[in-house]
């Protein structure tokens, strides 16, 4: 017996070292990750952003600006009305407390880790109103923190409650409070109770009635989501719950609970009326801050809630011109009612420089931006985009391919289509065409490159044309004025497509940069960009149908569009007859692409004149020649890949030498490239240094090219998918839409007339009624 004693206590000797060691170890572990920890928290902690009373008591807007680092504007900053506490009433500081943070005054650190882990308990059953964080963090997020999901990082976090402390040491609960109330947003561009107070009441805190001050303490959780303008019910919602909320605290009777809870949300309520950007500068850049705030948003980041500091892609000079030119007297508008919507981009990298919305607008505030609208034809600027480029980048078309400009009826049907002036040029090389803007030549070009395929180009540079177009959409489609400035830009770089883009960087108030690179695609070759642009420097020249872009002395490129009325606008309408829809003109230089859009709001009762279809060409004038005196002006290097008959105007991608193209230029061809020349100096001389190259020996003029085909040369009129050979579904595409007529003309006469596009909504009509220049 002694002995089995013995041989247990050797055997619990043991194992005792053994678990007595285990203990000392993980008691070791635990120590060193508390120090570390501890470790790791102060030095977060001390690299905290500094804090102070001017940090917390500043505004919460954002600021705003120009890339060469000038203010532009604030959002809403202007607009905040501070308030001290002891003007604030008891029963708004109550509803406050009671939803945002019940046991304010009993917290002394300025955390509660007990409230933090009993939101997520609330959170999980779904009844929640208050969150983890104390009034004190969230005063500590408005001030020097941003909202971004992303930014919310473990460094963050414990920088927060390392500053919480700090605030909570320095600073009385009534001063964190008084802070608080005047910071926190509270959606309409409004900060800070008192402001919102005057905002959707159009009183002061003392005068609020209950449910009022209900209403603003339940928003800042979520300000757009409980916004009592767009949703009614949720603010309702939200505000009953804080009712709730302030009757469990103790602070009101559940009779007053009842009674604030029966009355409407707009009871009170004062109309809706917009409250943005501020400052001189407020009008002239509203609807491009307009676009800031959407990009803004969609990058994660609230540009109302986060002390942001913006800088955007837009010139302030630019800007401020191009809004003195659509709003001053330099150009005879008929009226204020004819509107206009101008991008500016850069084809380098994308960005807008400068975009109007409209003119003579009033004080209006993010209201209808003109230049971003797509509900509105683009007329012959769409050629070059649909029909022109993909048939040199997939058939390799010259700029003295023969085009058919004769009576043409759209494939399946017996709807005709007609040029704007009802004549026809009979066989005419494709730079006539579109330089002088044949409809028809137009509408075969895009049914021998084969819809679909000619989609898919467009759709490259964000443009998208709907299947159901058809062949219509050659010569106009929706298209706002900024897509058309970022697809001519492509033309303007070399074939590079650079999506436009607002926004170039954001500094969280914590000094933590966002840069944005706006990375671009080739959405065609060098040798498409660069022949098409060839052909859109004739139209504006001193006698291309664009001369009211004509600039003196600059290398540049454009193209005329208009839009027309249908028969059957025009028969309820006659006022209308000899007036257009809408006039645009798209033109760019190496630096800068301009969209411009003009026309009417309300199009069926008022249409633009023949003279003023010259308006959208001579606003892009004035623009482009300001801009072209602070940048360099250069012409256009014509790339390897494209060959220049010696001689002439005649261009060609190298390796497919046009059939109809002889040895020896033509005289015509000679004057007309002595015409270019004139328009731009030392083009010539530029240009025809590099012909050595060109029908020397160095490029070999066979003929297997696409174009010894005569399928692909020209499309019959009344084809089917078998004269299509380079889209096998063509066939099936090439209809006009139901809804959507495609005797749709767009030119001019030599004398610059501007483009006049017939009707595209009326499927009924058999030819198309065109306005007489």
């Amino acid at each position: 017996m002694a002995n089995s004693r013995m041989a247990k206590y050797h055997q619990v000797s043991s194992k005792s070292p053994k678990r007595s060691h285990f203990f000392k170890y993980l008691l070791l572990i635990i120590i060193g990750l508390l120090v570390l920890s501890l470790g790791i928290f102060l030095y977060y902690g001390l690299s905290a952003p500094k804090i102070n009373a001017e940090v917390l008591q500043s505004g919460g807007s954002s600021t705003i600006y120009d890339r060469h680092g000038q203010e532009i504007t604030a959002l809403g900053n202007e607009n905040r009305t501070y308030v001290t506490i002891d003007k604030v009433p008891t029963q708004m500081r109550d509803a406050i407390i009671s939803t945002e943070d019940r046991h304010f005054y009993q917290e002394h650190l300025g955390i509660n880790p007990f409230r933090i882990a009993r939101a997520a308990i609330n959170n999980l059953e779904g009844d929640s109103l208050q969150g983890g964080s104390t009034l004190t963090q969230q005063l500590i997020k408005l001030s020097v923190f941003s909202t971004k999901k992303s930014d919310q990082t473990i460094k963050r976090k414990m920088q927060e409650v390392w500053l919480a402390v700090q605030v909570e040491r320095n600073f009385s609960k009534d001063q964190i409070l008084e802070y608080y109330l005047n910071k926190v947003y509270l959606a309409n561009g409004t900060y800070g109770f008192q402001t919102a107070a005057h905002y959707y009441f159009g009183k002061n805190l003392q005068q609020l009635t209950l449910e009022q001050m209900a209403l603003l303490a339940g928003m800042p959780q979520a300000p757009n989501n409980y916004d009592p303008y767009k949703n009614p019910q949720a603010a309702k919602n939200r505000r009953d719950l804080v009712l709730k909320a302030m009757y469990n605290n103790n602070k009101i009777t559940l009779e007053q609970a009842q009674a604030a809870k029966n009355t409407p949300i707009t009871t009170g309520l004062k109309p809706y009326r917009p409250n943005t950007g501020v400052g001189e500068n407020k009008l002239i850049v509203d609807p491009y801050i307009k676009e800031v705030i959407h990009e803004v948003k969609a990058k994660g980041f609230d540009p109302y809630r986060d002390n942001l500091k913006i800088t955007v892609n837009m010139d302030i000079k630019a800007q401020k011109r191009l809004y003195q030119i659509v709003n001053g007297s330099e150009i005879a508008f008929p009226n204020d009612q004819l509107q206009t919507g101008v991008s500016v981009v850069n084809p380098q990298n994308g960005a807008v420089i400068a975009m109007i919305g409209g003119r003579k607008l009033g004080n209006v505030q993010l209201g209808l931006n003109r230049a971003v609208q797509t509900s509105r034809s683009n007329g012959s600027t769409m050629k070059p985009i649909l029909d022109y480029a993909p048939a040199i980048e997939y058939l390799h078309w010259s700029t003295n391919q023969t085009l058919r400009d004769t009576p043409y009826t759209y494939p399946g049907t017996d709807i005709t289509l007609n040029n704007w002036d009802h004549t026809y040029m009979g066989n005419i090389p494709l730079r006539t065409a579109l330089a002088e803007s044949r409809n028809v030549p137009a509408v075969r070009t895009l049914g021998a490159v084969g819809f679909n395929r000619a989609r898919k180009f467009a759709r490259k540079m964000d443009i998208k044309v709907a299947q159901n177009e058809g062949l219509s959409a050659g010569i106009g489609s929706n298209v706002s004025s900024l897509q058309l400035a970022g697809a001519y830009a492509a033309f303007a770089n070399g074939g590079t497509y650079y999506k436009p883009a607002y926004v170039a960087k954001i500094q969280t108030i914590d000094g933590l940069n966002h840069h944005y690179d706006n990375p671009g695609k080739r959405v065609m070759s060098e040798a498409t960009a660069y022949i098409i642009t060839d052909i859109l420097k004739d139209v504006v020249k001193p006698s291309g149908m664009g001369s009211q872009a004509y600039i003196s002395g600059l290398y540049q490129a454009g193209k005329t569009g208009t839009t027309n009325y249908s028969n059957e606008e025009l028969s309820r309408n006659p006022a209308l007859a000899n007036t257009a829809k809408d006039a645009l003109f798209a033109g760019y230089t190496k630096n800068y692409a301009i969209g411009v859009w003009t026309g009417y709001d309300q199009p069926n009762i008022s249409g633009v004149d023949t003279t003023q279809q010259k308006l959208a060409g001579q606003i892009y004038q004035r623009l482009m020649r300001y801009l072209s005196t602070t940048s360099t002006n250069t012409n256009w290097s014509k790339p390897y890949s494209v060959v220049r008959v010696s001689g002439t105007n005649i261009l060609y991608v190298r390796g497919h030498h046009p059939n109809n193209v002889s040895e020896h230029s033509s005289s015509a061809a000679s004057r007309h490239q002595q015409d270019n020349e004139s328009v731009i100096p030392n083009r010539g001389r530029r240009e025809n240094n590099s012909t050595s190259e060109n029908e020397d020996g160095e490029e070999n003029n066979n003929s297997d090219s696409d174009l010894d085909n005569s399928n692909s040369q020209q499309p019959n009129d009344n084809s089917n998918s078998q004269n299509y050979p380079n889209d096998s579904s063509a066939g099936d595409n090439h209809f006009p839409p139901a809804t959507n007529n495609p005797n749709q003309n767009s030119n001019a006469n030599t004398n610059s007339q501007q483009p006049v596009t017939p009707p595209t909504n009326n499927s009924t009509n058999n030819s198309s009624s065109v306005t007489q220049p």
